[in-house]
């Protein structure tokens, strides 16, 4: 079922986008040479005990994960991409990490990803993270009455395919409210003119997310990170926001 917020409740939902944000930005600054992952896990953790705010992600189990997460963070190293389980790994010079996270705050939740380059970054890199943040931004931008579904999920195939990626359908954006996930599913392409019409009120975590030489993944043996097919290198960006009589609201805005 799709829900359209109040003026109200989209305010209402503002302190979850500003504490979903606040993790990320202290994550990425923390995502150094030898951190480990593990660690990253317990400092959102410890932000999340410290806000009164609730994880999202530590008794999540949908069908095509193999168990409860168990964790509070996503985070995706190299070429994992999505649903990255955190393990004892320490961040190494060049590593790609992509960091998804999501937490409930007062009954509302918000949902974000960013994705960093710890150390000595590399061009390909680079530009694969920066073709995920036009796509967003390209997404964003179409998030207005007037629109449809369909103009949102093309924005984001638009950039994707005219940098030369090829784009996965399999998961996409969401519906958010007081679950994480809710209706409608957002897809990373879609057809112009098509689709849901889109209507104040409406929240949505719109999430673009690449690998760089193919479009085909496979679930990692712990039964949760899912991994490019060829090795190649993946990223992701996410925002929530809220469509509104005019410009969106972006909840989950970094500074």
């Amino acid at each position: 079922m799709i829900e359209l917020r109040t003026p109200a409740e989209i305010e209402a939902m503002r302190p979850a986008g500003r504490f979903v944000a606040s993790v990320l930005e202290r994550l990425a600054a923390d995502a150094a040479v030898g951190m480990n992952l593990l660690e990253l896990d317990r400092i959102a953790h410890g932000m999340i005990r410290d806000a009164g705010a609730e994880s999202c992600y530590i008794d999540y189990h949908p069908s095509f994960g193999a168990m409860p997460f168990g964790k509070v963070l996503c985070t995706s190293v190299n070429d994992a991409v999505l649903h990255g389980l955190p393990h004892d790994y320490a961040l190494q010079d060049g590593d790609v990490l992509s960091v998804d996270f999501a937490a409930s705050v007062d009954g509302w939740v918000a949902d974000s990803a960013v994705t960093v380059i710890v150390g000595t970054p590399r061009p390909q890199d680079e530009r694969l993270i920066a073709t995920t943040r036009t796509a967003l931004d390209a997404a964003i931008a179409t998030a207005r009455p007037g629109f449809k579904l369909g103009d949102v999920s093309a924005a984001i195939g638009d950039v994707c395919r005219a940098a030369g990626y090829s784009v996965n359908l399999e998961f996409g954006g969401h519906g958010v409210g007081r679950t994480m996930h809710g209706d409608p599913h957002v897809p990373n392409d879609g057809r112009p003119h098509r689709g849901l019409k889109l209507k104040p009120g409406l929240v949505l975590a719109i999430e673009p997310w690449l690998l760089e030489t193919t479009d085909r993944i496979f679930t990692d043996p712990d039964g949760w990170t899912l991994r490019s097919q060829d090795g190649s290198r993946g990223a992701h960006s996410e925002h929530t926001i809220a469509i509104t009589d005019g410009d969106p609201i972006v909840l989950t805005a970094r500074d």
